[in-house]
């Protein structure tokens, strides 16, 4: 039998290829960024490593976000979404 191959993805931030499970999914729908945890959500996905809040300060620095996803990021939407990994890296 074949070994199945375990899906990868890049980090946005560090932009090291990592086992999916092990980074963070970010959609982008209807122009609005949300963190999808359960990896579910309709939309254009991005991802970000799990437990590193740097990767998303890189992320911000590189704009990552506005070319992945086509929008614009200001103060408040950062604050929100890093709120959000803060949350998510609690648990």
């Amino acid at each position: 039998m074949k070994k199945r191959e375990v899906p990868k993805r890049m980090c946005l931030g560090c932009t090291e290829s990592k086992e999916k499970k092990a980074l963070l999914r970010i959609v982008s729908h209807e122009g609005k960024i949300f963190i999808d945890a359960e990896g579910k959500m309709d939309g254009r996905g991005a991802y970000l490593c799990k437990d590193s809040l740097e990767c998303l300060e890189k992320a911000f620095k590189k704009r990552s976000f506005e070319r992945t996803f086509g929008v614009t990021l200001d103060k408040d939407e950062k604050e929100r979404i890093c709120l959000e990994v803060r949350k998510l890296g609690n648990k």
